[in-house]
């Protein structure tokens, strides 16, 4: 069987041209599989974690201990989707993805997709094991990413974040859930 390799190729998510060697500020989005609900409700427009939702809250702050360079920054966890700012804060090592080829200690120092693919796979175990539900996929195989270039689009990304629960029923990812409304 041939298999056609325009129709294999997966567009990359990377700024084009950026030297990713460097320390920086990224935005990321992660999206569960088939964008299904598992994480929890929003509540009065407040997100309120399930005990799977609390797994990646955990998992992600976690993230931080594993390694001196990272900082998080703001972050939510969504009913079907995962938003954080994540700083790398020494350019060594900081590398994942050069316009030229990398070699095999390169690509073995990718810090944000060693990250997100660590955090990925943890939290995906530990939901799994939860659930009794093991090998299932939880997250989409890939995740969005976004260079912050500066003070002012860090500000406007970090407000975004902190607001996503209350601005749920106008997210891209927000496909007519129930949202619960609390006792007044």
């Amino acid at each position: 069987m041939k298999i056609d390799s325009e129709t294999r190729h997966r567009r990359s998510i990377r700024l084009q041209g950026y030297d990713y060697s460097q320390a920086g500020a990224y935005c990321v989005t992660i999206c569960t599989q088939d964008q299904k609900c598992l994480f929890g409700d929003i509540v009065n427009g407040e997100m309120g974690l399930n005990d799977a939702g609390k797994i990646v809250a955990d998992q992600w702050i976690q993230t931080a201990a594993i390694r001196d360079d990272i900082e998080l920054d703001e972050w939510v966890v969504m009913p079907n989707h995962f938003h954080a700012i994540l700083v790398i804060t020494n350019s060594v090592g900081a590398i994942h993805e050069s316009p030229v080829r990398m070699t095999v200690a390169q690509r073995r120092n990718m810090v944000l997709p060693k990250l997100i693919g660590r955090f990925k796979m943890l939290s995906s175990k530990r939901i799994n094991q939860l659930c009794d539900t093991t090998g299932a996929k939880l997250w989409q195989r890939n995740y969005w990413e976004h260079v912050v270039r500066n003070e002012q689009e860090l500000n406007r990304i970090r407000i975004y974040i902190r607001n996503n629960p209350a601005q749920w029923e106008m997210d891209k990812l927000y496909q007519g859930q129930f949202v619960k409304q609390g006792d007044s």
